[in-house]
């Protein structure tokens, strides 16, 4: 029941928070929208800023999560993997986010700010690169608001329709689409077949022995057109089969995002624009 409790008043502070603002919410009214008394809600959280510090706990342990997954990645792809990392964290949280734009309730609390403060600081380092001048530095601190900030303006939308969205105007920003990630081949992926030299009597090449045999071609057939080479890398463009393909695989519900994508061998930023058209 104390658990009960002590979610139930984390529930109504942030809806009381994001509508009406930290400062002008009382300890009182929260109390009386549960139909407690003010001291049963000070014996979970004895002050504001504790509440404020207990919304705020799972937004903070996220972002370091998305911090340390991205750091875990190869060099090349820890940019795009923290972009994308944060942006499902800004999303998970964008009721708390939008309490914060309203009257910065989360820099009420020194603690809390200052650990949002260096999660912040170590994120644009990332996004900026370990070779960054001014300008790479600079647009890094703008990638990471537009991260948050189209969040918190339309955080009533649906997250399949701002996913996709922010990740493009990132994109856009940075100049540089997110790097290919090396992924497993899907099992219902056709392998590549090496077709041996037609049967024929052989040319005898100069300088080739008579008799000698001749050596064997190999074609890799591509998944497209037959006879086109394989591209290396995702393509950046999907065909309308693959769109459609891709959205009964997502309607299905039995697929995440990820699988997706390697099923179909582009980006989930690919995915993701092309789902949301």
């Amino acid at each position: 029941m104390t658990d009960d409790t002590r979610s139930r008043i984390l529930d109504v502070a942030l809806d009381l928070f994001a509508s009406r603002g930290y400062h002008a919410t009382s300890i009182r009214e929260i109390a009386e929208r549960l139909e407690l008394t003010k001291t049963a809600v000070l014996y979970h959280f004895p002050s504001k800023k504790e509440i404020v510090a207990a919304l705020a706990e799972p937004l903070l342990a996220d972002m370091e999560a998305a911090l340390a997954a991205a750091g875990r990645a190869p060099a090349g792809e820890r940019r795009w993997a923290l972009i994308e990392g944060l942006l499902d964290v800004w999303l998970a949280h964008r009721h708390l986010l939008r309490m914060q734009l309203r009257d910065l309730a989360l820099a009420s609390d020194g603690p809390v700010y200052e650990r949002f403060r260096d999660a912040a600081i170590m994120a644009e380092h990332v996004i900026a690169g370990p070779l960054a001048d001014h300008a790479d530095r600079i647009r890094a601190v703008q990638a990471f608001a537009m991260l948050s900030d189209p969040v918190v303006m339309f955080a009533d939308l649906p997250s399949e329709m701002l996913r996709p969205a922010v990740l493009a105007g990132v994109e856009r920003l940075l100049q540089e689409p997110p790097k290919p990630r090396p992924t497993p081949r899907p099992a219902t992926e056709p392998m590549p077949v090496t077709a041996p030299a037609p049967e024929a009597t052989p040319r005898t090449a100069p300088g080739t022995a008579p008799g000698s045999a001749p050596e064997a071609t190999s074609v890799t057939v591509s998944e497209g057109a037959p006879g086109t080479p394989r591209r290396r890398g995702r393509p950046g463009s999907m065909s309308p089969e693959a769109v459609e393909r891709a959205r009964r695989m997502h309607a299905s519900g039995e697929h995440t995002a990820a699988e997706i994508a390697r099923a179909l061998g582009v980006s989930r930023a690919t995915l993701y624009r092309h789902l949301s058209r």
